[in-house]
C-alpha cells in the first residue's frame, strides 16, 4: 500500500495548485493552502535572494504547508555561434516591432543542481514541500532537503523518470501528462517526447512505483480529479485551472485568450524557451517555430531572446509574441477567487466519488 499523500502533505483535499513560473503568485499559493489544498510557487526562474523573498511571501499570507518549486535541468552551455544565429534569425520580427535583438543572450536562470545559494535559501527556510521539475538534483541535495522535514515531490512524464524520482527517495511523483500546460518535464529532451496522455501515464506510472502518485495534465474540476483517482492517483495537481483566479499574475491579454472560445488552441514548442512547453498558439509557435529554423540555443538562454522580442512588440502595442502557456483543457477554466475554487472543486469530487472531502 502507497503512503498517505494527504497526510504526508498535510492537507485536506487531494489537490495541487501548480507551480506555474510567471503566473502563480503568494496570494494564489496562500489562497489554495488556506482553503485545505496545496498551494505551490515556483523559485527556479529566479536567483536565491528573490527565492527568499518568495517563501516569505506565502509565509506572510498563510501558515498552512505549501510548495516551492525549483528547476533541476542541465545546466546551460553557451554557444556564441548557435546563439548568434538564432538571434540574426529572430531578427526580422525585432525590426517589424521597431527594435534591434540584443547583442548577445544570457542564462537567464540557474538550474538547481549547481545553485548552492539556492540550496541554503531553501533549508533555511523549510517551506513544507519543494518540487522539482526537469530531472532531480544529486543525492547530497535531495538527503540534504529530507533532513530539513522537506517532502519532496518531482515531474516524469515516463514510467522510466518515475522510476528514478522512486530510486532516488523522492516522496511522490507528479505523473505530467501530454495535456499539461507549460514545460514539459523532460529529463532529457535530446531523446524525444513519449507524449503519453495524464490518464494512460498515471496508471501506467501507479503500477509500476509504491511511492504516490499525483496526475498533472488537462485536469480542470473535481470529476477529472476523482477520474485520476480511480485510476491509482494519489492526487491532482492543476494548473490552467488556476489562470483565471485573481489571484494569478496571467496578463489581460492571456486572460482573453483563455476565453475566446473557437479558434484559440494550444500546442507544445521548444522555441519559446528551448525546451518543449505547451501554451496557446501564436506567431511565436506558427511562424518562428515553423520547420527549418535554426538549431536553439541552450534552455534558458534561447528564453532570453524571446523575452527581449515580447518586451519590444508589447512596447510597440503588438500582443503576437507574447508567452501564453496553458493546457488542453483551458476552455474549461473557471474564473473565480482561488480559494473558491477550491471548495468547489471539493465539492464536485465528493459529488464524483462520495468520499466527503472537502475542507
Amino acid at each position: 500500500m502507497k503512503p498517505d499523500l494527504l497526510s504526508l502533505l498535510r492537507i485536506d483535499l487531494p489537490i495541487i495548485q501548480a507551480p506555474m513560473a510567471g503566473v502563480s503568485t503568494a496570494a494564489l499559493a496562500a489562497a489554495v493552502s488556506e482553503a485545505g489544498a496545496l498551494g505551490s510557487i515556483s523559485v527556479g526562474a529566479g536567483d536565491a535572494q528573490q527565492g527568499r523573498a518568495a517563501i516569505a511571501d506565502v509565509r506572510r499570507l498563510t501558515d498552512r504547508p505549501f510548495n516551492a518549486n525549483v528547476f533541476c535541468h542541465r545546466p546551460a552551455a553557451a554557444d556564441a555561434a548557435r546563439e548568434t544565429a538564432w538571434l540574426d534569425y529572430l531578427a526580422p520580427h525585432f525590426a517589424t516591432n521597431g527594435a534591434q535583438p540584443p547583442a548577445t543572450l544570457r542564462e537567464i536562470y540557474k538550474s538547481f543542481v549547481d545553485d548552492d545559494d539556492m540550496l541554503e535559501v531553501i533549508l533555511e527556510a523549510r517551506p513544507a514541500v519543494v518540487s522539482f521539475h526537469f530531472g532531480l538534483p544529486d543525492a547530497r541535495r535531495i538527503e540534504a532537503l529530507k533532513d530539513a522535514g522537506i517532502v519532496l515531490l518531482a515531474s516524469a512524464t515516463s514510467v522510466a523518470e518515475a522510476r528514478q524520482v522512486e530510486a532516488a527517495g523522492i516522496d511522490a511523483v507528479v505523473a505530467q501528462g501530454y495535456e499539461a500546460g507549460g514545460h514539459r518535464g523532460l529529463f532529457d529532451p535530446e531523446r524525444g517526447d513519449p507524449a503519453i496522455g495524464t490518464f494512460a501515464l498515471t496508471e501506467l506510472v501507479a503500477n509500476a512505483v509504491r511511492i504516490p502518485v499525483i496526475a498533472a495534465g488537462g485536469v480542470m474540476n473535481g470529476a477529472g480529479v476523482a477520474a485520476a483517482m480511480r485510476l491509482g492517483a494519489s492526487a491532482a495537481q492543476m494548473g490552467t485551472a488556476f489562470i483565471l483566479c485573481p489571484e494569478s499574475s496571467a496578463t489581460k491579454h492571456h486572460r482573453v485568450l483563455m476565453q475566446a472560445g473557437e479558434g484559440v488552441m494550444t500546442a507544445v514548442t521548444d522555441v519559446v524557451s528551448g525546451r518543449p512547453a505547451r501554451g496557446l498558439v501564436n506567431r511565436l509557435f506558427s511562424e518562428i517555430g515553423a520547420p527549418g529554423h535554426p538549431p536553439l540555443p541552450d534552455y534558458p538562454i534561447a528564453y532570453d531572446a524571446v523575452k527581449a522580442l515580447n518586451a519590444a512588440a508589447t512596447k510597440a502595442g503588438n500582443s503576437d509574441f507574447t508567452v501564453n502557456w496553458a493546457g488542453q483543457g483551458f476552455p474549461l477554466a473557471r474564473e473565480l477567487p482561488a480559494g473558491e475554487l477550491v471548495r468547489l472543486l471539493g465539492e464536485e469530487l465528493a459529488q464524483n466519488d462520495g468520499t466527503p472531502r472537502q475542507a
